[in-house]
C-alpha cells in the first residue's frame, strides 16, 4: 500500500485525481497540496511515497518544486502531472530526475500501471510508464523530428529544416509517437530523454 501526495494548484484537478487514486487498490493514503511551497513543507512530514507534481504551477513552478524537493530528499519518487504543456518543460522535468509523467485525465486503471511501474524496486527512474524494457528503433528521420520538437519547432518548421513536406513529418511524428509509446510531442521528447535518444 502506498501513500500519495498530489500537487496542484488547480482545486478541481486535485479532487479528480483524488477521486481516481481512490479507486487504485494498491493507494492508501491521498493528500493534496496547492503550490510548490506547500509541497515542500508537507513532504518532510507527511513523507509521502510518490508525489504527483503540476508542471505548471504559480509560484515557484514545477520544475522548481521538482529540483528543491530532490534536492533535500534524494529519495522522493515524482511523477509529473501533464496535459500535454511544453515538450521542453516535460523534457526538463524527466531530465531532473522525474520518474515519468501521467495525463491528469488519466484513468485509474492507466494510474494503478504507471504507480505500478513507478514503485518496482530497481527502476530508478529509469523506467517509463508506458512500457519496462527496451528501447525502440528509430528511423534517422523519426530521430531528426523527435530532435525537432525538443528544439520547440512545429512540423512545417521541422520540414523546411528537412526538406519534407509538412505531411511527411506528421507522418514520421505519428510513427514515433507508436514506436514510443506516447501520445504527444511533450511526452515524447521526455521519453527521448529518458531512454537516451535526446541528450
Amino acid at each position: 500500500m502506498v501513500s500519495v501526495l498530489v500537487c496542484d494548484d488547480t482545486p478541481a484537478v486535485r479532487q479528480s485525481l483524488q477521486r481516481c487514486l481512490a479507486l487504485v487498490p494498491d493507494v492508501a493514503t491521498v493528500s493534496t497540496a496547492a503550490s510548490g511551497e506547500e509541497l515542500l513543507a508537507r513532504y518532510p512530514v507527511e513523507r509521502p511515497d510518490l508525489v504527483l507534481l503540476d508542471t505548471q504551477m504559480p509560484g515557484i513552478g514545477g520544475l522548481e518544486s521538482l529540483r528543491r524537493l530532490l534536492h533535500a530528499h534524494h529519495k522522493a519518487n515524482v511523477l509529473m502531472l501533464t496535459m500535454g504543456e511544453s515538450p521542453a518543460e516535460v523534457a526538463e522535468a524527466v531530465a531532473n530526475g522525474a520518474l515519468g509523467y501521467v495525463a491528469k485525465d488519466a484513468s485509474p486503471q492507466e494510474v494503478a500501471a504507471v504507480l505500478a511501474v513507478a514503485q518496482r524496486p530497481g527502476s530508478g527512474g529509469k523506467v517509463p510508464p508506458q512500457r519496462e524494457t527496451g528501447i525502440p528503433s528509430l528511423t534517422e528521420r523519426e530521430r531528426q523530428v523527435l530532435q525537432g520538437m525538443s528544439d520547440g519547432r512545429s512540423n512545417a518548421q521541422i520540414g523546411r529544416d528537412l526538406f519534407l513536406s509538412e505531411d511527411t513529418v506528421k507522418t514520421h511524428a505519428r510513427r514515433l509517437f507508436r514506436k514510443l509509446s506516447v501520445s504527444d510531442r511533450g511526452h515524447a521528447v521526455a521519453e527521448g530523454f529518458r531512454i537516451g535518444i535526446l541528450t
